[in-house]
């Protein structure tokens, strides 16, 4: 049998994660001196009232290597395969330390995969992960498929403030933007496990409208789009948005998710994401 293995930047609930057998393990939020698991030590809202409280920028570790040790010891020892799909290793040091901890074992039956994404098309590589391991796929066919359909993702993101992601060195190709914020509004994306800019244009509410149609043309004669939008203290916007996602691609059931710590640590109150995936040609 093949376990799948996630962290918590992947944004699913952690109790849809344990009902569905998937592992899960946290990333480290600091302030300061202290440390918090964001799995069970600290949640969004909690994380953002001390945001909101600190002086200094939080940050971020990936889970140490010895916390993968006990999942990957009791899979092998149930004579089952460990599959690890972890957040873009441009981006966060999840992969790194899921390979340090599989090091350890000297087997070939610890698989650890770079989705070169999170947060909402994160969590719909790891529960498609999980359907196909299920259905009696073999380790091969199921990394096959999650780098396939992870090559297909179309992900858009509008952030309020650049600031976290140039401050905590994640901007990546959206650099080119610092200073510039005052005249556009960036639509930003991921491309090859790094943020990037997408488009630019002058008001919130085109970014929107933008991102809507985008994402409504790859949902367009799509049978499994895994459409999801994902928000940090942007209800309001989350609202409008799926509102205007519905009428524009017919589906109505779009997972939403609460962007965790760690990314919003980069990204700031107030993102929103939009993930779906091209059809499969």
């Amino acid at each position: 049998m093949i376990k799948i293995i996630a962290d918590t930047t992947c944004g699913l609930p952690l109790d849809m994660l344990h009902q569905a057998g998937i592992e899960v393990l946290p990333q480290i939020i600091t302030f300061g001196s202290e440390t918090y698991r964001d799995d069970t030590e600290i949640d969004t809202a909690t994380f953002l009232r001390k945001l909101r409280g600190s002086k200094t920028l939080p940050g971020t570790a990936a889970p140490p290597p010895a916390l993968y040790t006990p999942i990957y010891k009791r899979i092998l020892d149930a004579g089952d395969t460990a599959l690890v799909i972890a957040p873009s290793a441009k981006a966060n040091g999840t992969f790194r330390s899921a390979a340090v901890a599989a090091q350890e074992f000297r087997t070939d039956r610890i698989h650890i995969l770079d989705s070169k994404t999170l947060a909402g098309g994160l969590g719909s590589l790891v529960l498609a992960a999980q359907e196909w391991a299920q259905a009696g796929l073999s380790i091969r066919e199921v990394k096959e498929n999650v780098l396939e359909m992870a090559s297909r993702e179309k992900v858009y993101f509008q952030l309020r403030t650049l600031e976290y992601l140039h401050r905590g060195g994640r901007i990546g190709h959206a650099a080119k933007l610092v200073g510039t914020l005052l005249h556009v509004i960036p639509i930003l994306t991921v491309n090859d496990g790094e943020v990037d800019v997408y488009n630019k244009v002058r008001t919130r509410r085109q970014a929107m409208r933008t991102i809507v149609d985008l994402a409504a043309e790859t949902c367009r004669d799509n049978p499994k789009p895994y459409l999801t939008v994902s928000e940090c203290d942007s209800e309001p916007l989350l609202s409008q948005i799926t509102r205007e996602l519905r009428a524009a691609t017919g589906i109505q059931n779009i997972p939403k998710y609460t962007v965790p710590p760690a990314v919003v640590v980069h990204g700031g109150p107030g993102l929103i994401e939009v993930s779906c995936f091209a059809a499969r040609h």
